[in-house]
């Protein structure tokens, strides 16, 4: 293969060995193989993953040792030529971490699950899991390969069984990085009162981290429950609706973006059990949903925070509560048609509710506009659910909309759809 130098499309020339043979392209992270050859590593790793292939693809010989050993040499030099090019554009490539390899976790693992021993200590294993939480971190084969040694099952044993806030805090940390997949693992949990009531306690921790993950770590079970008994568990308690709310309650500029998405994510899983719901309204999430969904919620959360109000408007004293705040009418009917189909359907559905439990409801609903959305909705191509949801609701205010509703509006000088 000629050792020339081959032109970039930037105009600068890149020195052949600085290219992976199988991408053609500037290593990023090179990595040496049995053969004595060198590949980026994503390039290499895609190679042996991808149709099974175990030879080496510049000499074909057998890769009898799939082991990638870095070449920080060859690193070292694309950088310094990177650095040498940067008023030609060319950016300097980061220096790669590392992954993870299963001796490396297995010691991590067992430092962080060590009680006696003469080196053992609260730091010794806080370090330990903050190693791990790094791997974790970095990549997804990474979480692959650290949860592949039954780390799930020792963090659950570290987190309830350990009395330092320290390796609580981390091992919480750690453990919610993984999706909770193994039916056991939720059942272990919400079936143990005690467990239950410790994590409703790292609700009010005075850690934002440690109360932010314990949310998480509930949604995460509740929704992992098969068993209804299971679910409610954790939806029956007050406290718990309490410390999820007040991820919420905070402005928005004084708490990170993560508390929001965990609060609302928690708060709509303890919701779905229907013989909990009451609890919720009693606990406030009424005006909070509503104060946030004024606020910013981005769309994903939107979604989430108005099916959450849907569930709640399905029960007399959450109508009677999201009825007695004066934005949440005038908000349900500015969501429709602004954020998606999904929020138009959530929005459609909690406004039905409320226009069916009162009539001043209605007069607000017609007063808001409520009837020119609600004639875009049918005409437009939402779901099917909106749309009867919808024609339901303009069939509720018939005889309460007033002439400027749709009468005045340059939405419907065309408009085939007759009002009932």
């Amino acid at each position: 293969m000629p050792r020339s130098l081959e032109p970039l499309d930037l105009g600068i020339q890149i020195p052949y060995h600085f290219r992976c043979p199988i991408s053609l392209e500037l290593m990023r992270d090179p990595v040496t193989v049995c053969t004595g050859q060198t590949y980026d590593r994503a390039s290499i790793e895609s190679w042996v993953s991808i149709g099974n292939n175990t030879t080496c693809p510049v000499t074909r010989a057998p890769l009898t040792d799939f082991t990638l050993i870095p070449n920080h040499t060859l690193r070292r030099l694309i950088q310094e030529w990177c650095v040498a090019n940067r008023s030609n554009g060319v950016e300097r490539i980061p220096t790669p971490k590392q992954p993870a390899d299963p001796t490396s976790v297995r010691a991590l693992l067992s430092q962080a699950s060590a009680i006696y021993g003469p080196h053992v200590s609260v730091r010794s294993r806080s370090a330990a899991l903050r190693r791990l939480r790094g791997f974790a971190r970095d990549s997804e084969k990474n979480r692959v390969l650290i949860a592949a040694h039954n780390a799930k099952e020792i963090l659950i044993r570290i987190l309830f069984s350990d009395d330092s806030p320290e390796v609580v805090s981390e091992s919480l940390a750690l453990l919610v990085m993984f999706p909770m997949t193994e039916p056991d693992q939720c059942v272990s949990i919400a079936s143990d009162p005690g467990r239950v009531e410790f994590l409703t306690r790292l609700l009010f921790d005075s850690s934002l981290e440690t109360r932010v993950n314990a949310a998480a770590l509930i949604e995460m079970v509740s929704t992992g429950s098969k068993s209804p008994d299971l679910k409610g568990m954790f939806s029956n308690s007050e406290s718990v609706f309490e410390g999820v709310l007040d991820l919420l309650r905070n402005p928005i500029s004084s708490y990170p973006r993560r508390a929001l998405k965990i609060g609302i994510k928690t708060l709509f899983a303890l919701c779905l059990p229907k013989n909990t719901r009451h609890i919720a309204v009693s606990a406030g999430a009424p005006e909070i949903l509503i104060d946030r969904l004024a606020a910013d919620f981005d769309r994903c959360d939107t979604e989430r925070a108005l099916a959450t109000v849907e569930l709640l408007c399905r029960l007399p004293e959450g109508c009677a509560a999201f009825g007695e705040h004066a934005l949440t009418v005038p908000l349900l009917v500015k969501t429709i048609l602004r954020v998606s189909d999904r929020a138009t359907e959530y929005a459609a559905g909690a406004l039905l509710a409320l226009c069916t439990a009162e009539e001043r409801w209605r007069d607000e609903a017609a007063a808001a506009g409520v009837v020119v959305q609600l004639l875009l909705i049918v005409q437009s191509e939402c779901t099917e659910r909106a749309k009867k949801k919808a024609q339901k609701l303009l069939k509720l205010l018939r005889d309460s909309w007033p002439d400027y509703s749709f009468a005045n509006s340059d939405d419907f000088v065309c408009s085939q759809v007759v009002p009932f």
